[in-house]
């Protein structure tokens, strides 16, 4: 018969034991807070897929969880008022119909009056009153609660997609390996702000736009920077899941308009963003160009033709905003000693 151990023994093949477990797992990294769990029970990301409150042998399975983690699942996310019903309704169908997963954030506060569509409940609803799409974003799109989602569409209310496609854009973005685009602008009916987001006809894609100029400053095939190339508009922005990833810590919590994003958004082009963002001419849009945010108050208990507009309030904060982003973005840049601008001539044109 073996005699029993003794306490010394055991003790010294527990430490043993543990010894052997942490130089096992030293290299394991663990999402932060999840360490007092086993590794199999965590769930890092999530997603906005709506799931039963019970089952039955003919309930579908899920859109997402059909497909690999390499999904060609993916998501609009637009900002919207009951104003542009008209157009949210007609964006809403037909990106329902091509697959994608639709979330609305209602910045009137109006939800039940959706109810009237029949695809009110196929998509998910939010609302904040007087909030951008990018504050909705900040809060609600997290890079772990989109992380199944091949593309992020993140779009505004008063655009035309009579002659868009969402499958055949997505198809496009994928072959030439576009990590941020938009869809090209049609020139006739649209309000274009800037040169390279108008359609350039028989072309499928263009990266970079041409404007002589005779101080230099103009756009030709040696610009390496924005406006000329490497940038798109914030209208109808389409972003990759890695490169949202980057462009959401890009967002600041307090500067809700977000100008100033955009000529900074080559950063997140997980690489050559003269390659890596562009603008899709086979699959394009008509911005509308309506103004809603500040609008009228309707709810201030005054004639119509007194009431307080406030969109020229809504466009001085979004120019101080810009101002403000600047200046925190060439702060941090002169501050983080261990970061290396890829692009140090960000500011010019060439």
């Amino acid at each position: 018969m073996k005699p029993p151990s003794s306490p010394q023994s055991s003790f010294s093949t527990v430490k043993n034991s543990l010894r052997r477990i942490n130089l096992k797992c030293k290299n394991h990294r663990r999402p932060y807070g999840s360490e007092p769990l086993p590794r199999g029970i965590v769930s890092q990301t999530s997603d906005l897929e709506m799931q039963p409150l019970w089952r039955t042998p003919n309930t579908p399975p899920s859109k997402l969880y059909q497909n690999s983690a390499n999904s060609s699942i993916s998501l609009l996310a637009m900002a919207v008022g009951i104003k542009q019903k008209d157009l949210v309704g007609k964006m809403v169908k037909k990106f329902l119909s091509s697959g994608f997963v639709v979330m609305l954030f209602h910045y009137d506060g109006n939800v039940d009056v959706w109810k009237q569509f029949q695809w009110n409940d196929l998509v998910i609803h939010v609302a904040a009153v007087n909030q951008t799409k990018w504050w909705f974003a900040k809060r609600f799109l997290h890079p772990d609660i989109v992380a199944q989602y091949g593309y992020i569409f993140l779009w505004d209310e008063d655009l035309g997609v009579d002659n868009f496609n969402p499958q055949r854009y997505v198809s496009i973005v994928r072959k030439e390996a576009l990590e941020i685009s938009q869809p090209a602008l049609d020139f006739s009916k649209s309000e274009v702000h800037h040169q390279i987001t108008a359609r350039v006809k028989g072309s499928t894609v263009h990266r970079r736009t041409y404007k002589p100029n005779a101080n230099g400053t103009g756009c030709d095939e040696h610009s390496t920077a924005p406006p000329c190339t490497g940038w798109i508009e914030l209208m109808a922005p389409v972003f990759s899941r890695a490169a949202w990833r980057c462009v959401w810590y890009m967002i600041q919590n307090n500067l809700i308009h977000a100008w100033g994003l955009d000529m900074q958004l080559g950063y997140c082009a997980q690489g050559n963003r003269t390659k890596n963002i562009g603008v899709v001419d086979a699959e394009y849009i008509i911005h509308y160009g309506r103004p809603t945010l500040g609008g009228p108050d309707e709810n201030e208990k005054l004639p119509q033709s007194i009431a307080k507009d406030h969109r020229v309030d809504v466009r001085r904060e979004s120019y101080n905003e810009m101002k403000i982003f600047r200046r925190k973005w060439e702060r941090a840049a002169k501050n983080d000693e261990c970061w290396i601008d890829p692009y140090p001539v960000n500011s010019s044109r060439h």
